[in-house]
């Protein structure tokens, strides 16, 4: 039987219940510092706090300490790993490779007891067999893929190694390899590997061709859509995926509810129909709450990405912020009253009052507003004077949605089954409640009667259904079997919900029985496999002398530091699976079109070279001069 995990993102701890409430089986979330994203740290209580609330399901919480780290920060690193797994954390994501080492042997003085799994952050780029095996080799019990990945290269390294792995099922995508995007430091001096992204992917840029001609003006052209491979779950399940990740450490507490129920469904969907197979990661029932919808919360448009092994078209260039949901096509305008009325783009359509909608202007940007007054087919609201007829509009806040989801809250439980009998002893009567939870606890209570017969045997044998068969706490009960051999006696309602209650509060001083992980430590570096590279750079991100010790330990000629990109003017600092030219059906492979030689991206007085490596199937991103002055 193999576990299915939904993983999913937590920017502070109330996202993280609202995620635990909605199915997740595990969720990750930043410690105070070193986390790949900047703006969602947490303290460590709060990480104690929802620990101790995710572990009442036997759900896990993984701490993202995935940044790289300086010399100088190795010691506070360090301490915070020990802070971390001392407040409850189940594993820990990482990218640099000193933590490898010092989960190992600590570092200076300090050497203590280190014990929860490391996890291989995405940002390790792992998308080859080889890399998988060294990583796996140096005690990482789980590899995180990169996203650009083909459910055959997964199961190529499925096969070549044993250790856990994840898969980015939902959100949205970075446009580069993970790890090796060094395009935010190269403007901005922000590196995108210690969490201060500018997001450059998602700017707008012109493309011109070697001799200066702007070919494309103004748009988007390194972003991508959104991830969603909901249903391509059972694909991945069989590949080898145990693992289904949300991407979305800075979203908001509405769109984690709802892409959780969505994908906690369709596992739910996974698991009943193979159930000889699959199971899930934690316990618990989710109950109640709202029919999810992933088209009504943040996405630029779907895509599967290269999980099929071919191209599509992925880009979202006409828009690097969410669009949301198509609804129509506008059909006319009222400037002086500021209204407007669409032809619905399907049937049932309905808007609300202060619903936000977009659309792209017609010089490319995209505008959005909200509808004041919204009845039936007609929006009125502010002036929005880049409106004309026959522009597509798009709705990228439901506020009808929004507030199902706030007031429909999902209710998790965990299912309890309770035998009830009656015993008779020295004149006094009893009952006896033995109840067993889904994870394998098992409690008694046992509470005196009236010792005297009930008057009607069915109805009393009801009331203890229903009054012992209720909630309590975060328990589910459900009354299994009654012994009904002798005289059942009369017991008030009340005497019954003291019972359930006791049963809750009994099965609480016992900790959920998680379900078994697989667990690696670092060993000695006698069992680490060589480096699959024979030189390490810079795009092996080695910034502190210890990480540089475990590359070298691996056979690797690393310089130090091997990060640092200033000296190094032809450096890649971007290399992706996407390329513009195929998007824009200009690739000789696949569209048979002339080569259009280097190509650039123009922002702001910055150019940047575009070349194409064809046998890979790749494009490469380099800062050049701009066409012109190479002229």
């Amino acid at each position: 039987m193999r576990q299915l995990e939904l993983l999913a993102p937590a920017r502070d701890i109330q996202v993280g219940i609202a995620a635990i409430d909605c199915g997740a089986d595990a969720v990750y979330i930043a410690g105070p510092q070193f986390g790949a994203r900047q703006a969602a740290g947490n303290t460590v209580d709060d990480i104690r706090q929802l620990c101790s609330y995710a572990h009442r399901f036997g759900a896990r919480i993984f701490v993202a300490l995935n940044t790289i780290l300086y010399d100088d920060e190795l010691e506070a690193a360090y301490r915070q790993m020990l802070q971390v797994q001392e407040a409850g954390a189940d594993a820990l994501i990482i990218q640099d490779l000193s933590i490898i080492e010092m989960a190992r042997s600590g570092i200076g003085n300090l050497r203590e007891d280190f014990h929860i799994p490391l996890h291989a952050s995405t940002q390790c780029a792992i998308r080859t067999p080889e890399q998988a095996v060294f990583l796996e080799s140096l005690g990482f019990s789980r590899l995180i893929l990169e996203r650009e990945l083909s459910l055959e290269q997964i199961r190529a390294i499925r096969k070549a190694v044993t250790c856990e792995l994840e898969f980015f099922v939902h959100g949205a995508l970075c446009v580069c390899y993970s790890g090796q995007c060094y395009l935010s430091e190269r403007i901005a001096g922000r590196s995108a590997n210690r969490g201060a992204c500018i997001q450059a992917c998602r700017s707008r840029y012109d493309l011109a061709d070697a001799s200066g001609r702007i070919l494309v003006k103004d748009k988007a052209l390194l972003s991508l859509k959104d991830y969603n491979l909901k249903a391509r779950i059972e694909e991945l399940a069989d590949a080898g995926i145990s693992s289904f990740k949300i991407e979305g450490r800075l979203k908001n507490a509405s769109y984690v509810r709802n892409v959780v129920r969505d994908y906690s469904m369709a596992l739910d969907r996974i698991v009943e129909k193979r159930a000889d197979e699959y199971e899930r990661g934690s316990f618990g029932s989710v109950t109640g709450g709202f029919v999810p919808d992933t088209s009504k919360t943040f996405n630029r448009g779907y895509t599967e990405l290269y999980i099929d092994g071919k191209r599509g078209k992925w880009a979202a260039m006409d828009a690097a912020k969410s669009m949301g949901e198509e609804i129509g096509e506008i059909t006319s305008l009222n400037r002086e009253r500021s209204a407007m009325t669409i032809r619905p783009a399907r049937k049932g359509i309905s808007l609300n009052n202060g619903d936000g909608f977009s659309f792209v202007a017609k010089d490319g940007n995209v505008v959005g507003f909200r509808g004041d007054v919204c009845e039936g087919q007609s929006i009125r609201c502010k002036a929005v004077p880049e409106a004309f007829v026959g522009a597509r509009l798009y709705r990228n806040m439901n506020v009808a949605f929004e507030r199902e989801l706030e007031r429909q809250a999902c209710t998790r439980s965990i299912d309890v089954m309770v035998d009830v009998s009656f015993t008779s002893a020295d004149g006094s009567s009893h009952l006896k409640a033995v109840a067993l939870s889904e994870d394998g606890r098992s409690v008694e209570a046992v509470s005196g009667t009236s010792g005297q017969a009930a008057d009607n045997r069915i109805r009393m044998t009801e009331m203890i259904r229903s009054q012992i068969g209720k909630a309590a706490l975060h328990y589910r009960f459900h009354v299994r079997n009654i012994d009904d051999a002798g005289d059942i006696p009369f017991m008030s309602a009340s005497a019954l919900n003291a019972v359930r209650r006791e049963l809750a509060e009994m099965l609480e001083q016992i900790p959920c029985m998680k379900k078994d992980i697989l667990l690696r430590k670092p060993e000695g570096m006698e069992a680490w496999k060589r480096f699959p590279q024979k030189n390490a750079t810079y795009k092996n991100n080695i910034s502190n002398l210890l990480s540089e010790k475990v590359h070298l330990a691996c056979g690797a000629a690393a310089a130090s530091p091997a990060y640092e990109l200033s000296h190094i003017h032809d450096a890649e600092l971007m290399r992706s699976k996407y390329c513009i030219r195929f998007e824009l059906g200009m690739c000789p492979k696949h569209h048979g079109c002339k080569d259009s030689g280097p190509l650039f991206l123009l922002n702001n007085g910055r150019s940047f070279s575009l070349s194409f490596d064809c046998r890979n199937c790749e494009m490469v991103l380099k800062e050049s001069d701009s066409p012109q002055s190479r002229k």
